[in-house]
């Protein structure tokens, strides 16, 4: 009797284990390159959004100190940045929402380098008249004019009323 033989399949399947184990290493050092990516990046700042009619647009902070306090010269340069653009409609409200975290601390409401709001707000959601945004100033002539671009910016404040973040919104006036 004759019995047949098979070729081996060892080669092989040592070719396999080689192979597997070089894929779970490569699996391994990808998942530590993630992990190590997320350790370094920054934790996102707390988000605000602005609405319009139907139109929302949302931000991060523009200046944000993870909390802490924002240095009095550094303020007036975030009070001036520019940030999402939005248009608002005559008559229209402009309701602003903050994240929770902003509004334990408080926050208030700066439109074309003035104060809109009498004191700090711990609400999550305010609402403003168009003509509370859009208030008349003082033209270069002497008279009053309703400006047509505002810079909007809310700005986190601490219980004695010192700067912990800004979140800026450009507002512009529809017709």
């Amino acid at each position: 009797m004759t019995v047949a033989t098979r070729p081996s399949r060892h080669p092989m399947q040592s070719r396999e284990r080689r192979g597997d184990k070089r894929r779970a290493a490569g699996v391994l050092a990808a998942v530590s390159l993630g992990l190590a990516a997320l350790v370094a990046c920054d934790k996102p700042t707390p988000m605000a959004t602005v609405t319009a009619g139907s139109d929302s647009v949302s931000g991060e902070a523009s200046c944000y100190e993870s909390g802490k306090n924002i240095p009095q010269k550094q303020l007036s340069g975030c009070l001036d940045r520019k940030g999402e653009q939005l248009t608002v409609g005559d008559g229209d409200r402009v309701r602003i929402g903050v994240d929770p975290e902003i509004a334990e601390s408080g926050w208030a409401l700066v439109a074309g380098g003035q104060g809109v709001m009498p004191e700090a707000s711990t609400s999550t959601y305010r609402s403003f008249a168009h003509d509370e945004i859009f208030a008349p100033r003082q033209g270069a002539q002497g008279g009053t004019e309703v400006p047509r671009t505002v810079q909007l910016t809310i700005v986190e404040v601490d219980k004695k009323g010192e700067a912990r973040g800004t979140w800026s919104f450009t507002l512009k006036r529809e017709s």
